[in-house]
């Protein structure tokens, strides 16, 4: 497992395929957790089948959906595929509120 970003409470850690985030992702660690996450996706082969475990993020807002969107975006740019979003129970709930279950892979039921 390699910790890609630590901050204000937020970390971003690869393992794998994996990029997870654990933590209370707010406005003020967004940005950088956005571009820790695209430079890692950017770093991963052509074809590479990543997933992205949000599971562990406590209190959502909309900037974990920002940065999930960003990702989602960095995925494509990359020539690589995303296989699997797994998000914590409130952040599925706001992801289903904001209709973007169409648009990402969604794993199973709320974790």
């Amino acid at each position: 497992m390699t910790r890609l970003l630590e901050r204000g409470g937020v970390s971003l850690e690869a393992s794998g395929s994996v990029l997870r985030v654990e933590g209370q992702v707010g406005f003020e660690v967004a940005t950088a957790l956005a571009e820790a996450g695209r430079g890692w996706l950017a770093g991963q082969p052509a074809e590479t089948a990543v997933s992205f475990d949000l599971t562990g993020v406590a209190d959502v807002s909309s900037a974990a959906l920002s940065v999930l969107l960003e990702w989602a975006r960095a995925v494509r740019a990359a020539g690589l595929t995303l296989e699997a979003v797994r998000l914590s129970p409130a952040l599925r709930r706001l992801t289903d509120l904001a209709g973007l279950e169409r648009l990402l892979p969604l794993a199973g039921a709320a974790a």
